[in-house]
């Protein structure tokens, strides 16, 4: 190479891609063409994560604080043992079994779609230590022990570039909650979540959802501020209380039948 000259050199190398193109019967694109063209759509991730924070503080002019967050997986394959499924798979103390779609149409609308990995759903743990509220005149503890297994079966966020709002959808099953508020001398034991056609008697995998339904967007209030706009489209659901304990006595168990929550929505401001 060192005795050919620049000129040379420059037409060989010009060549060699059209050389190669005559050569396979390749044809070059038009600028008509190319602009049909479009790249992959979308971005695909898989998650696997757990969570433990040690404290969270809200403050203002005293303080809320919250204790030993964890968020997980249910590290159980007993969830909602009347069907007699192992519906979430091998057990682990990690929120996986996630994956998650995100992609933007047409129009310009961000959606994000989020799906099991498997034909399966996704196991939730969420568990705290004590809520206390804290201020000048000393602490008191709002709420202890809690203690939520849950089941997702769906979750997809949109937002609309027409209305300017964020869209959320999920499907939701709580298999047992549990938490004390010590303040009341109150426990609540062996909360449970379904949808509202679920039947103990003939359960089934795909009724054991609850769907829940958001809009989340900017409105103003009464005083004509920007505020956070809150709108509960859809909640439907089949809840039961294994055990209320007042005084560390139980007083039996609750049931509500079809609750339906419509028509709520609320306003969200500083003060």
């Amino acid at each position: 190479m060192k005795g050919l000259k620049p000129t040379l050199l420059v037409l060989f190398v010009s060549g060699v891609p059209m050389l190669a193109v005559a050569g396979t019967g390749i044809q070059p694109l038009n600028e008509a063409a190319m602009g049909n063209i479009t790249g992959q759509a979308g971005v695909t991730i898989e998650l696997e994560t757990k969570l433990n924070i040690d404290r969270f503080i809200y403050t203002d002019e005293g303080s809320l604080e919250v204790n030993d967050i964890f968020v997980g997986g249910a590290n159980r394959t007993d969830m909602f043992s009347e069907m007699g499924l192992n519906m979430n798979g091998a057990a682990t103390d990690r929120l996986d079994n996630i994956r998650v779609k995100i992609d933007v149409a047409s129009d310009g609308d961000a959606i994000i779609n989020l799906l099991p990995l498997a034909f399966n759903a996704v196991d939730l743990r969420v568990s705290t230590g004590a809520w206390n509220l804290i201020g000048s005149g000393g602490s008191t503890t709002v709420l202890s022990n809690f203690n939520m297994d849950a089941l997702i079966g769906s979750g997809t966020i949109r937002i609309d570039t027409a209305t300017n709002k964020l869209n959320f959808k999920t499907d939701i099953a709580i298999d047992d909650m549990d938490f004390d508020v010590p303040f009341m001398a109150l426990g609540i034991r062996d909360f449970e979540l379904t949808g509202a056609d679920y039947d103990l008697q003939a359960p089934q995998p795909l009724r054991v959802f609850a769907p829940v339904e958001l809009d989340i967007y900017k409105a103003a209030n009464s005083h004509g501020v920007e505020s956070l706009a809150v709108d509960l489209q859809t909640f439907e659901a089949d809840v039961r209380i294994g055990g209320v304990i007042v005084g560390g006595t139980s007083i039996g168990s609750v049931t509500l039948d079809n609750l339906a929550i419509t028509n709520t929505s609320m306003l969200i401001y500083g003060h």
